[in-house]
């Protein structure tokens, strides 16, 4: 069974770091780009930041470029997002998803998804 799994949210202040981790299971990750979306309350969730699947590609956000990092380790079946510089408007609840296509494409699409990490900036 196909399973991604958040870790690494928390409180932090502003201007503080978080790295938070994506864990998959259950299927080859290197044959899939990752995505990460937030949502804050009660708001739309919105696209962060895709990376393909060989690592080689990656897109961010306007509101996240210069701060956030997208990166994998497909040995260790791994994607994160370095999140520097973090602002109260970067709180929210962080999942990542399996992309059905291996390049991150306007048209793509996510079919599993973990079940979130809650990452709150606040002072």
């Amino acid at each position: 069974q196909s399973q991604l799994v958040e870790s690494g949210g928390g409180l932090v202040q502003p201007g503080g770091s978080l790295r938070l981790s994506c864990a998959a299971s259950g299927f080859t990750l290197a044959d899939y780009a990752i995505g990460w979306f937030r949502q804050a309350p009660g708001k739309d969730r919105e696209g962060v930041s895709c990376i393909s699947s060989s690592g080689g590609g990656s897109n961010y956000a306007d509101s996240v470029k210069g701060r956030f990092t997208i990166s994998r380790d497909n040995a260790k079946n791994t994607v994160y997002l370095q999140m520097n510089s973090l602002k109260p408007e970067d709180t929210g609840v962080y999942y990542c998803a399996r992309g059905l296509f291996r390049l991150c494409v306007p048209s793509q699409r996510y079919d599993y998804w973990g079940q979130g990490t809650q990452v709150t900036v606040s002072s």
